[in-house]
């Protein structure tokens, strides 16, 4: 009698298309710390704000250029800004 499995003609081709569907598949890299999305990072929250047209193209361009987000640049400014007016608001205290 003849043990051998009997094979379909496409099962070398299946066989391939598996193999290389692993193959092709992107590595997991566990070592690096996978980031968090503004958008569900309960540390954010979305806000909207109006902008001239004008600021807003050039508020995009810089960012672009800079390679940096808009938001972390408005978040930027806005840390700054109530910085100095909570300077300023000491130094009215004291007065």
């Amino acid at each position: 009698m003849n043990n051998q499995k009997k094979t379909s003609r496409f099962d070398d081709l299946i066989d391939a298309a598996r193999s290389r569907q692993q193959r092709d598949q992107p590595q997991s890299t566990p070592d690096k710390p996978t980031s968090q999305s503004k958008s569900t990072d309960p540390a954010y929250t979305r806000t909207t704000i109006y902008l001239p047209k004008q600021v807003h193209r050039q508020l995009k361009a810089a960012a672009a250029s800079q390679e940096r987000q808009m938001s972390d640049i408005v978040t930027e400014l806005i840390e700054q800004w109530l910085e100095k007016k909570q300077g300023e608001e000491l130094m009215t205290d004291d007065q």
